[in-house]
């Protein structure tokens, strides 16, 4: 029996294969915090990942290097300590460009983004091995220079999300809401989905036109006035909610009763796909709903993700 050691590598089809899983875990458990192992095989060592993760817990990080159709090469890193995987919102703050994988695979990156990207792939019943994968191609994406929203102070990130996104919701609701109704009406007979779809839109819509208004009169005001506390142009007043994180729950939950709402229409629709019999009308309907829902992604990944994490770290700096 060998074994093929050069730059922390093993090849591990010269291992009998009783010896195969044993000996890569002895190898992995040699590592230093920060160190790696790349192993060599001649199929998918997927089933290696799982029963990695099952009994040493998440303290790796899988990287396939080749896939085939001879050699599958992967690199297992050891994790330093106090480096947990980040969450799905935490990685689409970082970089947009892995939103999309997110999107791809329906992992919600805004309403559920307090999941790592293990959890949500378990509660979906997808290959993680996959996302992970994709999400590593993604680094290497060209750089599309997107706005860097992370970089904005608080009071004009807030005021971007009401000029773009409640905009947005203000002058395109109400349209969604009418052509809901009318098609439904018209066609609601022979796709009886379609009384569902006006319900939940009837819904969204009442949960958001008093949604932003909160936005706009209360939360976004006193994360004004906490950017202003931190710049010492005024003291901060105490507010009649106690802390940021009172409104801040109240207006997660309300995102997460819309992002429901708009998964159980696009559930219903098979992803917007249109009848035979769809009329410009039904055509109409689903596209200004799969835009609505693409916009609401990143207005809901903006306050989210972004701005009430950081509202919430200024507050308790102030305190």
């Amino acid at each position: 029996m060998q074994t093929t050691i050069a730059e922390n590598i093993l090849n591990v089809t010269l291992l009998e294969p009783k010896q195969k899983h044993p000996t890569i875990f002895a190898r992995f458990d040699l590592l230093a915090e920060g160190e790696s192992l790349t192993i060599h095989n001649d199929h998918d060592p997927k089933p290696l990942y799982y029963q990695l993760l099952g009994e040493r817990g998440n303290i790796f990080i899988w990287e396939y290097l080749e896939e085939g159709p001879e050699w599958w090469k992967v690199r297992i890193s050891k994790r330093v300590t106090g480096e947990n995987d980040e969450t799905l919102g935490e990685i689409a703050a970082k970089d947009l460009r892995k939103a999309q994988v997110f999107k791809k695979y329906g992992l919600d990156f805004c309403c559920g983004g307090k999941k790592t990207v293990k959890e949500a792939c378990a509660e979906k019943g997808l290959d993680v091995t996959k996302v992970e994968k994709e999400l590593q191609q993604a680094d290497a994406l060209p750089a599309s220079r997107p706005l860097p929203y992370g970089d904005w102070s608080l009071d004009f990130l807030a005021d971007y999300i009401v000029n773009t996104h409640h905009s947005y919701v203000r002058k395109n609701l109400p349209d969604i809401k009418a052509y809901a109704n009318k098609v439904m009406k018209v066609h609601g007979s022979g796709h009886p989905e379609l009384l569902r779809i006006n319900q939940l839109v009837e819904e969204i819509y009442a949960e958001l036109t008093a949604h932003l208004v909160k936005e706009e009169k209360v939360l976004f005001p006193y994360v004004k006035e906490l950017v202003a506390a931190t710049n010492g142009t005024q003291i901060l007043q105490a507010s009649h909610f106690g802390t940021v994180q009172n409104p801040i729950n109240m207006m997660e939950m309300e995102h997460e009763i819309v992002g429901k709402n708009l998964a159980e229409i696009r559930e219903l629709s098979s992803d917007y796909s249109l009848p035979e019999d769809a009329c410009a009308s039904y055509s109409l309907l689903y596209r200004m709903l799969d835009e609505f829902e693409e916009d609401l992604h990143l207005h809901i990944h903006l306050e989210n993700n972004i701005l009430f994490p950081k509202a919430l770290d200024i507050e308790k700096r102030l305190n």
